[in-house]
């Protein structure tokens, strides 16, 4: 049985994750408050934005860089 909550991107009741995505405190915010929908868009963004920024996810700076830009997407609309 799927999870409903409130995504807080989304602005509605949905679908919510059925694991955590994301380790820590922001994975546990993500699993509360970001539906499956919202989760795919930023799954979207994120492939775009690890090409046009040539981002290397071995490098903790680039990491943080696309975290950052994670956050922003999910949380400050």
């Amino acid at each position: 049985m799927s999870r409903i909550i409130f995504c807080s991107f989304l602005k509605c009741k949905t679908e919510g994750l059925d694991t955590k995505v994301y380790p820590g405190i922001i994975g546990k915010r993500i699993y509360n408050e970001i539906s499956k929908q919202a989760w795919q868009k930023w799954i979207n963004k994120q492939t775009i934005l690890i090409n046009e920024k040539k981002l290397n996810l071995i490098n903790d700076k680039d990491r943080k860089i696309l975290e950052n830009e994670m956050i922003d997407f999910l949380f400050k609309k």
